[in-house]
């Protein structure tokens, strides 16, 4: 069984991962509103991976209007 792990492939989901969750966390910060409460969006940004700071910019972001 080989388990060696193929970082070159893994290490940028990684930061990509990490670098979406910090921009998804300050703009959820700076937001004055949100399409739901603020704490669940931190929790889904967390836990959720990249789909869950996707998810914020998709549909948690309320316009500036």
């Amino acid at each position: 069984m080989n388990t060696d792990i193929l970082w070159n492939l893994i290490a940028p989901l990684i930061v990509i991962q990490l670098i979406l969750a910090v921009v998804g966390l300050i703009s959820l910060y700076k937001a004055e509103s949100t399409r739901g409460p603020k704490w669940l969006w931190v929790i889904i940004i967390l836990c959720g991976n990249l789909l869950g700071s996707v998810a914020y910019f998709v549909v948690g972001r309320k316009d500036a209007s």
